[in-house]
């Protein structure tokens, strides 16, 4: 359908190493866009994803950087305009997590969190808005945040993780205000449990199976079923969405 016709579009994807990034990163391309990969210096599986897209027959470009650092956002926006043109679509994925009990958290934890989540969010929103706003074609962006920014989790304590999602959550409303003039969109999907590498950490692994009873669906979701969210909400179909935080959750936050 051409409601969700990416081609001939400049997608640029943080996170895109690895997890929900790397799927989403292919699902654009699988939509028929071209599409640049942001992730860490040395990230295994940044190959890959770029071996995906090409196979595709779709363009795409690997590029190095951490999302905490706003002069490598920026020399990579500007790289993927140089390369595949202007910049219509971003999916910023690049999150860390952990746990620990708040009373015991030190004040580094915290930060870090924070500074990669929530404020890492931000600058590369905004290294993307820029160049949307430059470019003067609009466009759509997409956070990934979190359930977690919504309720509580029973069973882990992570009070940062949970607070740097609701950030996400409340920065992507708040951007959606700011930029709906230059006809850019900018939504967050909030996965549940999900099968990712975040989710294979020890301090969750063994709670995989309470977590999928938890869920109304009874099941942990894939990052497959990440990509037709992440690409309705960048396509003509969510013409007039922005500033909505999509749950993916399998119901979790009905009970």
């Amino acid at each position: 359908m051409t409601l969700f016709d990416l081609s001939g579009q400049t997608a640029f994807v943080t996170g895109a190493g690895s997890g929900i990034g790397q799927r989403i990163a292919v699902g654009l391309a699988e939509a028929g866009a071209d599409v640049a990969c942001f992730d860490l210096p040395g990230s295994a599986g940044i190959g890959d994803t770029v071996a995906a897209i090409t196979a595709l027959g779709r363009k795409a470009l690997a590029l190095a950087g951490n999302v905490t650092d706003e002069a490598a956002l920026a020399e990579a926006v500007a790289a993927t305009e140089a390369e595949l043109g202007p910049l219509v679509i971003a999916v910023n994925c690049a999150g860390i997590a952990n746990a620990g009990l708040a009373a015991e958290m030190p004040r580094e934890q915290w930060q870090r969190m924070i500074d990669v989540n929530l404020t890492g969010t931000f600058l590369s929103c905004q290294a993307e808005g820029r160049a949307m706003i430059a470019n003067g074609k609009g466009g759509a962006i997409v956070n990934i945040a979190s359930m977690s920014g919504s309720i509580v989790n029973r069973g882990i304590t992570q009070v940062h993780y949970n607070a740097s999602k609701a950030g996400v959550i409340h920065l992507t409303k708040s951007l959606a205000m700011d930029w709906v003039g230059h006809g850019i969109r900018v939504n967050a999907i909030s996965p549940g449990y999900t099968l990712t590498p975040m989710n294979k950490r020890p301090e969750v692994a063994e709670q995989l199976k309470t977590f999928a009873a938890e869920t109304p669906m009874a099941r942990i979701a894939t990052v497959d079923e990440m990509v037709g969210p992440a690409v309705f909400l960048v396509s003509p179909g969510a013409s007039f969405v922005t500033g909505v935080d999509l749950l993916v959750d399998g119901g979790f936050c009905c009970w």
